[in-house]
């Protein structure tokens, strides 16, 4: 039986129009981003032009750095007429992402007084950068320490995610 092009796509056609694997389109479908649609008898999912606009958008968002419960207040967001809280949550987005920025900066600048410190260092005195990552050779209150700054600095993507920031008040 030939396939009706008006009765929408499956799933593996819409995931390989977005660009998405079809667990993605699944696992999104689970969190309640995109509606599953109903199964007729006999047959499989067929999904409208809107499920593609709809996963688009939510990569699209992914893709500026909204986690995916931003994205869910978004889409709420985006029945309607709310550009002022759309507004809002973007630029809490964007000082979010200054100040990722400048907590990368702080922890580039540690790491490249560590690498000029590596040409400095004595023979037998040991490596200034594996002397960083070992916290017991640190002494505490000595900031002018590369390794100190380094280790004060963002000791991750955790450390960068527990910070206030968006959607968390």
């Amino acid at each position: 039986m030939p396939e009706n092009p008006d009765a929408g796509m499956t799933i593996g056609r819409l995931a390989e129009q977005a660009g998405v694997h079809i667990e993605t389109v699944r696992y999104y479908q689970h969190l309640g981003l995109m509606s599953m649609p109903a199964r007729p008898a006999g047959s499989i999912r067929r999904y409208g032009p809107d499920a593609g606009h709809r996963l688009r958008f939510i990569k699209r968002a992914q893709e500026l750095g909204f986690s995916l419960d931003e994205v869910k207040l978004l889409l709420k967001l985006s029945v309607g007429e709310h550009c002022a809280e759309t507004q809002t949550l973007a630029e809490r987005k964007a000082r979010l992402v200054e100040q990722k920025i400048s907590d990368l900066r702080g922890i580039q600048a540690a790491l490249n007084e560590l690498i000029r410190a590596c040409g400095t260092g004595k023979k037998g005195r040991g490596c200034p950068i594996i002397d960083s990552l070992s916290l017991e050779k640190a002494k505490a209150g000595d900031s002018n320490q590369p390794y100190m700054r380094l280790a004060g600095a963002v000791r991750g993507p955790r450390d960068l995610s527990r910070r206030k920031g968006f959607m968390r008040q």
